[in-house]
């Protein structure tokens, strides 16, 4: 088996490739076959995947036979203003290691978001919904999801949520270091979500890769909070004194409008192939005791 790994040095994929170094997760093991599976790790250093005659050339000396695309441009405020950007990133490079899947036969796992939908919902969103973003990123990551669903076969579109894990930026990290420095944090409590751990993703999504199950697939932690009460959770199970404050979304300033409601419904991984995702603070608090041992 051949694999390729786009946006390798980013959050997810730096998680993936851990795991399969590992030959295991917390959630298990690792299917054999990648014990023994060619994979190539490229961020975009390596390969710019906005660029289709470099994708093109790359995969088809590589001949993969599955490629998960983690590259992302995720900084939400900034895709209002540097849009060109944004929709290169989360669109035409989806869209070009779409065409050139097809053109080895390759299949495609690609990552996606909660911010497809506009968040005035009530029940969490199924595969199903009718996306309506109401960001430039939303927007733009929507295309990268159509591209992939117009210019390849074998697709899995996965969309996942409030990610957190080992490696980079995120809100755990983001919090626990302000409550440790300040003692006072003040944090929405008015948008809902589903926070995830990486480490669960990149099991689902090892699994996912190694089906014929070719579908869009939400992969989120279960339950659902707020982000008030992911932050009062995180300081919690850290054990560091500090004090956490709810307020509205209209008390911080932003470019872009989040889903004040973004909650997913896992309905397509337990139909297929079972959904072995960790209610969201059991699995933080898993990813907290992890961070103390060290």
């Amino acid at each position: 088996m051949k694999l390729l790994i786009t946006g390798a040095k980013g959050q997810l994929g730096m998680q993936l490739r851990s795991v399969l170094e590992r030959g295991k997760s917390e959630l298990g093991k690792i299917d054999n076959i990648y014990s023994t599976a060619d994979i190539k790790y490229v961020s975009h250093n390596d390969l710019d995947i906005t660029n289709l005659n470099d994708v093109l050339d790359y995969v088809e000396q590589y001949k993969p036979n599955a490629i998960i695309n983690c590259a992302a441009y995720t900084n939400v405020d900034r895709c209002e203003s540097d849009t060109d950007n944004a929709f290169r990133v989360n669109a035409i490079g989806p869209r070009n290691l779409a065409i050139a899947s097809h053109k080895v036969d390759a299949k495609l796992l690609h990552v996606s978001t909660d911010y497809v939908f506009n968040g005035e919902g009530s029940k969490p969103y199924k595969e199903y919904d009718m996306p309506n973003p109401v960001s430039v990123y939303g927007k733009t990551k929507l295309l990268g999801e159509q591209y992939v669903r117009d210019f390849c076969d074998k697709y899995f579109i996965v969309r996942t949520a409030w990610l957190y894990g080992k490696h980079g930026k995120n809100f755990v990290y983001t919090i626990l270091n302000a409550a440790k420095e300040r003692g006072y944090l003040e944090v929405v409590y008015d948008q809902r979500g589903n926070p995830t751990n990486a480490e669960d993703l990149a099991y689902h999504i090892l699994k996912l890769i190694l089906t014929d199950e070719y579908s869009i697939y939400h992969c989120t932690g279960n339950g659902e909070c707020s982000w008030y009460d992911f932050a009062c959770k995180i300081v919690e199970y850290a054990d560091i004194k500090c004090r956490v404050m709810s307020i509205t979304s209209d008390k911080i300033k932003r470019e872009a409008k989040r889903p004040s409601y973004s909650s997913l419904d896992n309905m397509m991984l337990r139909c297929t192939i079972g959904d072995k995702m960790r209610n969201w603070d059991d699995a933080l608090k898993s990813f907290i005791d992890g961070l103390e041992s060290k």
